[in-house]
């Protein structure tokens, strides 16, 4: 029985792409931090595809409940990754930059299950990290490759939402993260990274944890699906100041609902019937409508994986 269900921002190409990445003397420190991150980013996604290729088999994902599809499909996003971290370290090293090396990580799985309920909250973690992160990019070259690989992200996400028993598509527009939202939830899988690292410009925010959580180290199933109009339930160390909201970033939407506190640190928030698919939750300081400002949250984001509503098919919309 498969169970229901966290990255990679851009990377650019090198000489082995269409459009290669040649230095340029318009090449900023904007896009270095964006590739550095991008890099980072990759790394996490590489060491984790290879862990699984490497630890389980293909008649382990049989016993497990997955076709042979499934496994080949796994294999080529490893693949992927691991093109991914050649052109960005081969990028850098065009614009004559020392590229960020992999780290040591802690993935919370030990077996398939847990694995591939993972794999689905990550990919879809690192297809909104694209999102959120290509309005920095200011090279045209370097986005409209970043574009490109936005949709091998995204493609990786619906592989893996279909394996973890989720709906493929349950959202139809894709969400978009800032990067230090992004890199607060990757600094949970990264144990140690060498000295020699560059510094990356984020501070993470204080943690939200929600009532269904990662796995531990031990367990098989990822976030479990909840349903929009349902409660959810957070807790956070941060000091969660009077009147504040759980807002929560889903798709192109973004809506607050208030929260509900019954001691320090915990409050429940009714999820709005915006939120479908993998949605990030925030307690933010006030009502916020729109879009989200970094300064009105307080802590988060927490993933939380919700059920989308029955579609409805308007035969007059043609």
């Amino acid at each position: 029985m498969k169970s229901s269900s966290v990255l990679s921002l851009a990377a650019l190409a090198t000489s082995a792409l269409a459009h290669p990445l040649e230095r340029r003397a318009n090449s900023t420190d904007i896009d270095v931090v964006v590739l550095q991150f991008a890099l980072t980013l990759e790394h996490l996604e590489n060491v984790f595809y290879k862990g699984a290729v490497s630890s389980f088999s293909a008649q382990d994902f049989s016993k497990a409940g997955y076709n042979t599809d499934y496994y080949n499909n796994l294999r080529y996003i490893a693949s992927d990754e691991q093109n991914h971290v050649v052109a960005l370290e081969g990028a850098l090293k065009a614009v004559n930059v020392t590229p960020t090396a992999a780290c040591t990580y802690n993935f919370p799985y030990s077996d398939v299950q847990g694995f591939v309920g993972l794999a689905s909250v990550l990919e879809g973690l690192g297809t909104s990290a694209y999102l959120g992160g290509a309005p920095l990019i200011t090279s045209k070259s370097y986005l409209s490759v970043a574009g490109s690989i936005l949709v091998a992200e995204a493609l990786h996400t619906s592989v893996q939402r279909a394996a973890a028993g989720e709906v493929a598509a349950a959202n139809a527009y894709g969400t978009a993260l800032d990067p230090t939202s992004v890199y607060t939830l990757a600094a949970n899988f990264i144990v140690a990274c060498p000295n020699t690292n560059p510094s990356l410009p984020f501070t993470p925010y204080p943690e939200l944890v929600h009532s269904s959580p990662l796995p531990a180290n031990n367990a098989t199933a990822g976030v479990k699906p909840l349903a929009a109009g349902g409660c959810v339930s957070f807790t956070t160390k941060a000091t969660v100041p009077s009147g504040a909201f759980v807002t929560f970033v889903s798709g192109l939407s973004v809506v607050s609902t208030a929260g509900t506190y019954s001691q320090p640190g915990f409050l429940t928030a009714d999820i709005p019937a915006e939120a479908q698919g993998q949605t990030y939750a925030f307690i933010t300081k006030s009502n916020v409508s729109g879009s989200l400002d970094q300064s009105q949250i307080v802590a988060g984001p927490a993933i939380i994986e919700v059920t989308p509503q029955t579609p409805s098919i308007d035969n007059s919309i043609l």
